[in-house]
């Protein structure tokens, strides 16, 4: 049989604030962490804003020496990771073996700005003046590899590269690892600082990114005039565990992951199959895995992108899987908030949805203004409500076809 598994603790770096609690206060208020980029030149660029995460300090959360020898990907990760054990109460050595706690944390990108860095200074003071440690701040991986060392985290160690859908696959799949008895607690989710010239640069050139420079309506997604998404930078955190392992120590429990549904569309590298034929079968699995009915859902965290086919392929998967139920979900974007934080997104969509179980308030889509005809379930249009929530179902659609969903319920 297998085991249960609950959230006990969360930990977030977010354009929003710098720890989850921030980030939920603004998140529920339908406040913007949208702004004009500020890291390089955006003169020669038609993209303008951004969401940047703010006055983040690495040294308030590792040693400052080695925080030089990370990527900005990984300092967000390792701060987000501490900030979460913190809050579960956890003590790798004490409460829990070293041997019983792994990590799985994804990321989209990795450490692309230290690569663009490095190569200047390659182009323009030779090889010999190359950082020595420019491999192990670039690879995807060495988010989770410095998270488990950090904490002293001797299980399972992994990285999910799924671009958009990375930390969904990552908590995904440490959700499995648990519910396998392979371990008793995991360190997932996801982080990302790809606000970066190049990734600019192509995002741009695919015509992916909203060329509106104005923060504060750049990124809204479901309306009709949307124009592309807002890249952004983060990481978000779960602390998983094993259900007696939780109850048995007193832990504070946030939720219980009771779904992960995961496919391919085959069809595309950027673009979603027709109708979200993908993102269905994510769905379906997820709901199937949960062993719920689609009428036990309250309300979905869409992936929601503002771009134009992802938010018109994701409504239409939407009703098909729930099928006139769908007009009684509420459906909402917190990336009109965020940005989309590509590999980090769906880890603070995760701690979103854990509050939205425990404090009874969906999040509005800000910024949904006009009406797209094409676009017709509640998206909690600028307002957030109050209600009862039990079950959220949340979506991640990356480039390369990969759709995850997971499903978090109320815990009994």
């Amino acid at each position: 049989m297998k085991k249960r598994v609950v959230v006990t603790g969360i930990g977030a770096i977010t354009p929003l604030g710098n720890d989850a609690f921030t980030t939920w206060e603004n998140i529920k208020n339908g406040v913007s962490g949208i702004a004009p980029i500020t890291k390089f030149d955006m003169e020669k660029f038609n993209v303008k804003v951004g969401g940047e995460v703010k006055e983040f300090n690495p040294e308030d959360y590792m040693d400052g020496k080695e925080a030089k020898r990370m990527g900005r990907y990984t300092q967000f990760a390792v701060a987000a990771s501490k900030m979460a054990i913190t809050d579960a109460g956890v003590k790798v050595g004490d409460n829990i073996s070293a041997e019983r706690i792994g990590v799985w944390i994804g990321s989209g990108i990795g450490g692309l700005d230290e690569f663009e860095t490095q190569h200047k200074r390659f182009l323009d003071k030779g090889p010999r003046r190359v950082n020595p440690f420019i491999i192990p701040m670039l690879i995807p991986d060495m988010a989770a590899g410095r998270v488990s060392i950090e904490l002293g985290a001797k299980g399972i160690n992994n990285c999910s590269v799924t671009a958009c859908a990375s930390g969904a696959n990552s908590i995904g799949d440490a959700f499995r690892v648990i519910q396998n008895g392979e371990v008793d607690m995991m360190v997932a989710g996801g982080t990302e600082a790809a606000i970066t010239e190049m990734t600019i640069a192509g995002f741009s050139n695919m015509t992916a990114l909203s060329t509106n420079p104005d923060p504060n309506s750049a990124s809204r997604p479901f309306d009709k005039n949307r124009d592309g998404f807002v890249i952004a930078e983060g990481a978000g955190i779960l602390i998983l565990e094993e259900l007696q392992h939780a109850v048995a120590r007193g832990a504070k429990i946030y939720g219980e992951l009771v779904g992960y549904g995961a496919t391919g569309d085959a069809y595309h590298i950027t673009t979603p199959a027709p109708n979200g034929e993908g993102g269905q079968r994510a769905m379906k699995l997820a709901i199937s895995d949960a062993g719920i009915t689609p009428e036990q859902v309250d309300y979905i965290n869409a992936h929601g992108t503002s771009t134009y086919y992802n938010d018109l392929y994701e409504t239409k998967a939407i009703k098909e899987v729930f099928g006139n139920a769908a007009y009684q979900l509420k459906v909402s974007s917190t990336k009109s908030m965020t940005g989309h934080l590509l590999g980090a997104a769906w880890a603070i969509e995760a701690i979103f949805s854990l509050f939205i179980i425990n404090e009874g308030i969906i999040p509005p889509t800000i910024n949904l203004e006009t009406k797209d005809e094409e676009l017709d379930l509640d998206y909690v249009p600028n307002v957030a409500i109050k209600q009862d929530v039990n079950v959220v179902l949340s979506n991640s659609l990356g480039f390369g076809g990969h759709n995850a969903s997971l499903i978090f319920k109320k815990y009994e």
